[in-house]
């Protein structure tokens, strides 16, 4: 799983190396594609339950499961980036929301409560801990912020298949839910608005936004329960 996380960071890197005002998300989504396959993997993604891309492309108040395509990103967008690859018949899955050129103020204390509040989630992911302490870490630094955490879509457990068992949510009761033991591997992944949490579904089928057209951002690492600690997968 360590190889198939390290093929997603690598594609995740490069997309986020070639963000930037001017290019389009599909120019984006065939490089990450391009990558994977580069190194003998394939897009977890792609055809997954008909998903028709590599990369899900979500700008600004698109929540999850953008379509890429014709969309130019703009100087002060924000773009959320989830990724996933196949390796060996195991999983990698990630996601990183980034700034495109300067971005507002508002935007960039949601990138920085977003990411903090994933790095809570993983810290708390230890063996003896409840799943409902992952919940917790990272509701209590969203929230504090001043922002929303999105209730519909959450986190999952990975391996040889995307999404396995248990659920991942990102609020939670600590002491709560199954107890976290050796060898669990979870993808955590926060969805934070920077308004209400209530999201809508669009007539593609897949894309996601805010009700209220506010920001979001989505921040994901698969993860493993050891017994030295967690240890994140999905990096480079």
């Amino acid at each position: 799983m360590r190889e198939a996380g390290r093929v997603t960071a690598l594609a995740l890197a490069a997309v986020g190396d070639a963000v930037m005002p001017g290019v389009t998300t599909g120019e984006l989504n065939d490089l990450a594609e391009e990558l994977i396959r580069s190194h003998g993997a394939l897009p977890a993604f792609k055809g997954y339950r008909g998903f028709p891309a590599t990369i899900c492309a979500s700008p600004n108040h698109t929540i999850v499961h953008g379509i890429p395509g014709r969309l130019r990103l703009a100087e002060g967008d924000i773009f959320s980036v989830d990724v996933g690859a196949i390796l060996d018949g195991y999983y990698g899955d990630s996601a990183y929301t980034f700034a495109v050129g300067e971005v507002g103020a508002e935007a960039r204390r949601l990138l920085e409560a977003t990411q903090s509040a994933l790095d809570a989630g993983i810290d708390t992911c230890r063996a003896g801990n409840r799943l409902g302490d992952i919940g917790a870490s990272v509701q209590e630094v969203a929230e504090a912020a001043g922002f929303s955490i999105v209730r519909e879509y959450v986190g999952h457990g990975i391996g040889r298949a995307m999404h396995e068992e248990p659920s991942v949510p990102n609020f939670g009761t600590r002491g709560r839910g199954i107890e976290l033991a050796d060898g669990m591997v979870l993808a955590i992944e926060p969805m934070v608005n920077a308004g209400g949490h209530a999201t809508c579904a669009l007539d593609d089928g897949w894309t996601v936004v805010t009700a209220d057209g506010s920001l979001s951002a989505h921040f994901e690492h698969t993860v493993a329960v050891t017994a030295h600690g967690p240890s994140i997968l999905t990096l480079p």
